[in-house]
């Protein structure tokens, strides 16, 4: 069975059962048949149903806001800010996609020259539980807008979440079938899928390991891929740094969303000679963030969406703790019912410790001690990851001198870092590839193709 378990107490709220192999390919028949005729589409006739789309996210942001509490655990107002990011993302394509797909021309003698952007075809979307909506959004507007269908292998842990994705596309007008929901388990399906002639291409969000995995077998069937992965984020603080207020931001950076984002702050590397004042700041901060039931408006911190990454988290914070870090808050399972854990700031890590090493999914921060700007970019790049990054200091040259050091797809200075429809998102190393959202994120998922039209018997033989 697939089970929706609410994390604020443990208890399951719905099973399901798995698709059959019947099932699959009705569905995968479906998405291929609609997406034949949705691309021939003119782009502001695709648009018609993205902004619908945007409307009945809106008039439903409370029942999905609430659906998103009850399967993963993120506090309410955090959850329809989530449907609210989507609905705007939706507008913002149906708005701007026509521009981001218009023909190029292109000067070069005598014959007429332009690139096109044209639809793969259906693309198979691999999502994970953390932003059950705004994952598949970010994914899903692009692609549909671009002339694509979608398929949407969610994680197992949010099906109530999936099967809501479908309806709500399908009340929007889009093509019936061009958006299906599959609820399978295990990857024996996906990697089927991915070798199939009819799946297009993959786009991945998960960690490092499932994207290497079903990148190499996409690979091997040449299907185009866009994977974001994990993500270790430094969230730099130079000694010039407003210590009072950046210490909040670093509060809200790494336990938004109760610390599961591949985006979050993880690791907080301070110049040393205002390491001890930030890290007293900081765990004062942590500290007093309002953890309890997510349903409720006032909760700040709710539980982790599952028992084992409770398990995993408490695992590094002892071992980290065993070599040497120094809790200054938290550290612990919090008792009860549901999936809780302490927010928890660790002092004193190093390079050597899991914290630093592992990438952490929960309220758990690591705060790291620099000689100096270099010495924090060098520490910054000493991990697997390359995701996001933040820089913080009143000097905006010296800020972004230690950016431009930085190996991460995203950079922000003065700003906690987050995504938004207007700019590209994605990363390096085993981070992963390719580029969500803005222009960019669109033009992944379309065919670019040269055409070249001379007059008739001026082509030179």
């Amino acid at each position: 069975m697939i089970v929706s378990t609410n994390p604020a107490t443990g208890t399951v709220v719905a099973r399901f059962d798995p698709f059959t192999p019947e099932q699959v390919e009705e569905a995968v028949a479906q998405v291929t048949a609609a997406q034949r005729q949705w691309r021939d589409c003119p782009i502001e006739d695709r648009a018609v149903p993205l902004r619908k789309l945007a409307a009945l996210l809106r008039e439903r942001k409370t029942e999905y806001g609430t659906l998103l509490v009850e399967e993963m655990g993120k506090p309410l107002v955090q959850a329809e800010g989530e449907v609210e990011k989507c609905a705007a993302t939706c507008e913002w394509y149906a708005d701007n996609a026509a521009t981001l797909l218009a023909d190029q021309a292109v000067s070069l003698g005598i014959s007429t020259n332009r690139v096109e952007f044209t639809p793969l075809g259906v693309v198979l979307a691999v999502m994970p539980w953390n932003f059950p909506f705004w994952q598949v959004f970010r994914a899903g507007a692009p692609i549909l807008m671009a002339g694509n269908g979608m398929l949407l292998k969610h994680a197992s842990n949010v099906p109530r979440s999936a099967l809501a994705l479908e309806t709500v596309f399908a009340d929007a007008g889009f093509p019936e079938g061009l958006f299906r929901t599959l609820l399978v388990e295990g990857g024996s399906v996906v990697e089927g899928l991915l070798a199939d002639d009819r799946i297009a291409a993959l786009t991945l969000t998960g960690s490092s390991e499932v994207g290497a995995r079903l990148a190499s077998i996409a690979g091997r069937h040449l299907k185009k891929q866009v994977l974001e992965l994990g993500g270790s984020d430094p969230f730099i603080v130079l000694r010039d740094a407003d210590l009072p207020y950046v210490a909040k931001a670093a509060a809200w950076a790494r336990t938004q969303n109760n610390g599961q984002s591949c985006i979050a702050a993880k690791r907080f590397i301070v110049e040393e000679p205002v390491a001890d004042e930030f890290a007293r700041l900081f765990a004062d901060a942590v500290g007093a963030l309002a953890v309890g039931d997510p349903i409720e408006r006032t909760t700040q911190v709710g539980p982790l969406a599952r028992k084992d990454l409770v398990d995993d988290l408490d695992r590094q914070v002892q071992a980290s703790r065993g070599e040497g870090a120094t809790v200054l808050t938290g550290g612990e399972r919090l008792p009860g019912d549901g999936f809780y854990y302490a927010p928890t700031v660790l002092d004193h890590v190093t390079p050597e410790m899991t914290v630093f090493r592992e990438e952490t999914f929960g309220p758990a921060a690591a705060i790291v001690r620099a000689r100096d700007g270099e010495h924090a970019a060098e520490l910054a790049n000493d991990s697997p990851y390359g995701l996001g990054a933040s820089v913080w200091s009143r000097d905006l040259e010296a800020a972004e001198a230690v950016g431009r050091r930085l190996e991460s797809g995203l950079v922000f200075v003065n700003g906690i870092v987050a995504s938004t429809a207007q700019l590209p998102m994605g990363g390096v190393k085993a981070s992963g590839y390719g580029r969500e959202l803005g222009g960019f994120g669109m033009l992944e998922f379309s065919n670019i193709r040269t055409v070249r039209v001379w007059e008739s018997g001026t082509h030179p033989i």
